[in-house]
């Protein structure tokens, strides 16, 4: 089994179309399974546009504080966000900047899929 630094190491090396080993493979579906629950994707949405602390991610998101908090921890320990501290308050930001593209790509996906499926309801 790879250590987390060098799976890291041999997926940025590793080029577009190559075949990805079985621990690699682990570490793809570790991350997407991070990111397969949707408070999580509303936490992150939250903070594309930049730091927020916890009091304000539980008001933009709509859920409790213990809820947010556990999921700012696990995409956290994920190295997706970066946290700090100031006094009392804890800040948090995207830590991992390959979440915007991605996203981007998921997101503008499904957005094409959705028209297409209109389009076929649509009058002609």
């Amino acid at each position: 089994m790879l250590e987390k630094g060098q799976a890291v190491v041999l997926l940025s090396r590793m080029p577009k179309k190559s075949i990805l080993t079985g621990d690699a493979l682990e570490l793809v579906a570790r991350r997407f399974a991070v990111l397969a629950e949707p408070m999580r994707l509303r936490l992150i949405q939250a903070l594309f546009t930049g730091e927020k602390s916890v009091n304000a991610l539980v008001a933009e998101v709509g859920s409790t504080q213990a809820n947010v908090s556990r999921h700012l921890q696990t995409l956290t320990h994920a190295h997706l966000l970066s946290r700090r501290k100031a006094g009392a308050q804890v800040f948090y930001t995207v830590a991992d900047p390959s979440l915007y593209p991605l996203c981007e790509l998921v997101c503008g996906s499904l957005a094409r899929t959705l028209n297409r499926q209109a389009g076929s309801f649509s009058r002609g």
